[in-house]
């Protein structure tokens, strides 16, 4: 059977879901093998979990360069592992860093990329909402080594046993690409809530908040959810811009998505389409976020939401 190499994403040596969901799709086309870039005793320590979601292999590569500049050494190092192992197909998280990390490599391998894929077939076909996720498609890589960035929360983490086995990986990234270094790094306040592009459920807030989140909030810490805005939002100040929710902020597909005080412009839609289910609270009737809500509420947020948060409050 045909390796597949899956990017770990990962904080500090810490598995972010949505590289389990990587492993389950690349189970699909062949034999899951991690890609851990990063501290050696941390990829060490993460193998045990790898596996258990079906990683046969975890392949770590510690060299400094990889945390001291930006993406392109470990780029180099994705090509490279291509190059030598040529597997069937190389999976990646649809983040900012996996989607440049891919197109490199990609570049570097004379392969094709499909990125934002919200599924994998087992022929390494991959699904993708197109044109503000008003439509699906499919797309297959015909050049090279398909490389698929992969958007979370699109496939099920499913647990399965696997080996993982770990291989160290001796790779000098060249000079080349030691240009951009990293001179601060700064850690971000703890909010208690999940990631924004992990989270199964969000609530976001837009203009109808007239910049008070607290209730959007409230309820989000009640259903466990992230938070975030609509362009609007963050544009007039009453939000941080890292919690856009848009074409030109974050795409998320939760489980819940629960709209409160937004319109619904193509702009926003764009991010949060693919959503499983979207509940949708506006005064508006005529809003086009109603257009696509499974559920919709007509109704003030500051009404609303309140009465949202004390019923689930209650439930627990």
């Amino acid at each position: 059977m045909s390796e597949v190499l899956v990017l770990v994403d990962h904080a500090d040596g810490s598995v972010r879901k949505s590289t389990f969901e990587l492993l389950t799709a690349a189970a699909r086309i062949g034999e899951p093998v991690a890609v851990f870039v990063g501290d050696a005793a941390a990829g060490e320590a993460a193998a045990p979990t790898l596996g258990e979601y079906g990683a046969a292999k975890v392949l770590v590569a510690s060299d400094a360069a990889y945390s001291e500049y930006l993406v392109a050494p470990a780029a180099e190092l994705l090509a490279h592992l291509v190059t030598e192992r040529q597997p069937a197909a190389v999976l990646v998280p649809a983040s900012a860093d996996g989607r440049e990390i891919a197109a490199r490599a990609a570049i570097k391998t004379g392969s094709g990329l499909i990125t934002d894929a919200v599924d994998v077939a087992a022929d390494a076909t991959a699904s993708k909402s197109v044109f503000a996720a008003a439509y699906n498609s499919t797309a297959k890589v015909t050049a090279g080594t398909p490389f698929i960035a992969v958007k979370p929360n699109s496939v099920s983490a499913e647990p399965a046993s696997g080996a993982a086995a770990v291989e160290s990986v001796s790779f000098a990234p060249s000079d080349a690409s030691k240009t951009a270094r990293v001179v601060r790094v700064e850690e971000k306040p703890a909010s208690g809530r999940p990631n924004l592009t992990e989270a199964a459920i969000v609530v976001s807030g837009g203009r109808g908040t007239g910049g008070d989140f607290s209730p959007v909030e409230a309820l989000a810490d009640a259903l466990g959810a992230a938070v975030g805005a609509s362009r609007a939002a963050v544009d007039a100040g009453w939000y941080p811009h890292s919690h856009q929710v848009g074409q030109t902020g974050k795409a998320v597909s939760p489980q819940l998505y629960v709209a409160a005080g937004i319109s619904g412009a193509i702009q926003h839609r764009a991010g949060m389409q693919t959503s499983k289910n979207i509940v949708a609270i506006n005064k508006d009737d005529e809003a086009p976020i109603f257009e696509l809500a499974d559920y919709g509420v007509v109704g003030d947020l500051f009404s609303v939401l309140p009465q949202a948060t004390e019923a689930v409050n209650a439930r627990k």
